[in-house]
């Protein structure tokens, strides 16, 4: 810009004629002076405006890199939500799974326990099945003799009852507080047993278990007569 203004200075001097010099001289330099104040003033502006355009796009770029990386932000936390929402569901698939696979079997007396006589109680007393091979699912409680359903569904439920022909014997299948069925035999001598099987939609928590009638007794032994088993037949 420098070198333009001079060079067109020197041509205006080159092309005034010598005969007007001294008046051109005398007018000239308040008119170039002007010219540059002006010019001046103008290259400021311009170095102004310049500087302003640079520092507005400057905070324009640094917006739009605040604004995508808020929606990168915003992408990743929504994919992590997703991502957890379906290790959410996978593990409600696997818990439901393990739910479904719900049977047991047992027995009253334990391995290696001594042949014995249950009974005759004055009340119905609970049989506790101490001998558990099979408890899938952990819902039958060998410390209490109660089954607890932790899915609603259908099961299905067998007991055995036996003792010596020196009198009866008998055992009701209880849900809740609910007698169902009864197992129950009667004769004066000889080895006896009695079995009975049942079916029961059960709602979460329910308790099914046998119960012993009062003034009646079982034997066990090694031999395992007295048992009680069930198995979860579907949800529902």
């Amino acid at each position: 810009m420098k070198i333009s203004v001079r060079f067109t200075l020197l041509l205006l001097l080159g092309s005034v004629p010598p005969s007007e010099s001294t008046d051109y001289q005398q007018t000239f330099p308040q008119d170039i002076y002007a010219v540059l104040r002006e010019i001046t003033a103008s290259l400021v502006q311009l170095k102004a405006d310049m500087r302003l355009q640079t520092q507005e796009q400057a905070a324009q770029q640094k917006t739009e890199v605040d604004k995508l990386n808020k929606q990168l932000q915003e992408q990743a936390a929504q994919q992590k939500s997703e991502v957890d929402k379906q290790n959410v569901e996978v593990d409600k698939l696997k818990q439901q799974q393990l739910v479904r696979q719900v049977a047991f079997s047992a027995s009253l007396l334990p391995v290696g326990g001594q042949a014995a006589y249950t009974g005759p109680f004055n009340t119905p007393t609970t049989l506790i099945y101490k001998n558990v091979p099979t408890n899938i699912g952990n819902a039958y409680n060998p410390t209490t003799g109660v089954f607890t359903a932790p899915v609603r569904g259908a099961y299905n439920f067998e007991w055995t009852v036996a003792a010596h022909g020196d009198g009866h014997t008998a055992a009701w299948l209880v849900k809740n507080s609910e007698q169902v069925f009864i197992a129950w035999e009667h004769q004066a001598a000889g080895f006896m047993s009695a079995s009975n099987g049942a079916t029961l939609l059960l709602e979460v928590g329910d308790v099914v278990f046998v119960r012993l009638r009062a003034g009646t007794r079982v034997y066990d032994d090694g031999l395992h007569f007295i048992t009680f088993s069930g198995h979860l037949l579907f949800p529902m």
